[in-house]
């Protein structure tokens, strides 16, 4: 089944370990301008030498009014290219591989002065009551992200995530709770991230790897279960998905009740073994053996770390060293480790 530190091969994607740096959204675009600036260099490229084998940069939305806030990263200018290409070609020089998580925040827009979403409810009255787009608009909506996609195709990456779960806007279409349509996205609510998935897989290359983060349940009364989320798993499985990134929840202001480690494993064992496809295991990770034991048990192929990592940039390399592996960290820093 392999271990936590051995190399992940799918496709073109090589990874030289299974640990990765999952999507947190760092709110620090201070000219508002979509672009990646130098905290995000900073940010990101900290990992990679830190020894991460896989960083998925945050939430990057597809439209301005598609931001969680003014502050957060988009691809929906041409123009936003070139920095985020900076970005990947320094991670990858230090041995990282590095995708984007493509997105749109749907009703979740704090910032848009009328946010949008499948239909007008309030994610919760701490909110705007969004603007129900109609059917035009959503087919509209999805060549915005085919356009992102191909940018970040453009901007070198390895992999692309889709975003799908947490309560955005996907995760808006597909959830029982929140569309009340009657159109052809309402009757079917994957229709809506099936055509995104769709539209990736036409601009990406086709050895490519597809990644969607997917929220597995809901946590709002009314809201989908396991067997629910696993044949939407499966809807975006045929039309293109590669691996799932198994998430929860997001749908509304309930949260799990236990958010312990590892307290989402199970999600991610259930779709692998429903689906037969590589996973990304997420929830309070950190620990190095729970993590390691994830991968050894078969549960997932990759485990995601994300408090840890925003800790501690070399959250891999401590980890390599808990397990009795050694530093991953460059030549430069081996004196620290009595290598020199």
């Amino acid at each position: 089944m392999g271990s936590l530190l051995e190399p992940f091969e799918f496709k073109s994607l090589r990874l030289r370990n299974r640990i990765v740096m999952p999507p947190m959204c760092q709110y620090a675009v201070t000219d508002k301008d979509g672009k990646p600036n130098d905290w995000h260099f900073t940010h990101y490229t900290s990992r990679a030498i830190g020894g991460a084998g896989l960083i998925i940069m945050e939430m990057t939305d597809v439209e301005p009014d598609g931001r969680i806030s003014d502050y957060d990263l988009g691809l929906w200018s041409d123009e936003q290219v070139p920095a985020f290409a900076r970005i990947i070609e320094a991670c990858r020089r230090w041995g990282a591989k590095v995708g984007i998580q493509i997105a749109h925040a749907g009703r979740k827009a704090q910032d848009a002065e009328v946010p949008v979403s499948c239909s007008p409810i309030a994610h919760s009255d701490k909110y705007k009551t969004p603007r129900e787009l109609s059917t035009s608009e959503v087919e509209a909506m999805v060549g915005k992200f085919e356009a992102a996609f191909r940018r970040a195709v453009q901007a070198g990456v390895d992999v692309v995530e889709i975003h799908g779960a947490h309560g955005y806007l996907i995760h808006q279409f597909q959830s029982p709770n929140i569309n009340k349509r009657t159109d052809k996205y309402g009757i079917d609510r994957s229709r809506f991230g099936v055509e995104i998935v769709q539209a990736a897989r036409r601009v990406l290359p086709e050895d490519m790897p597809l990644i969607m983060r997917i929220s597995a349940i809901e946590f709002a009364e009314g809201g989908y279960g396991l067997e629910e989320g696993i044949e939407l798993g499966r809807r975006y499985r045929d039309a293109g998905v590669d691996i799932f990134h198994v998430s929860s929840g997001g749908d509304g202001p309930k949260g799990p009740r236990y958010a312990g480690p590892g307290y989402m494993i199970d999600y991610a064992q259930a779709f692998k073994e429903a689906l037969g496809v590589p996973v990304i295991a997420v929830g309070r990770l950190e620990d190095p053996r729970l993590a390691d034991q994830v991968i050894r048990d078969g549960k997932a192929d990759l485990v995601a770390v994300g408090r840890g990592m925003l800790r501690n940039p070399y959250w891999a390399n401590e980890a390599a060293i808990a397990l009795g592996k050694g530093p991953l960290t460059p030549k430069a820093y081996e004196r620290a480790y009595g290598l020199d």
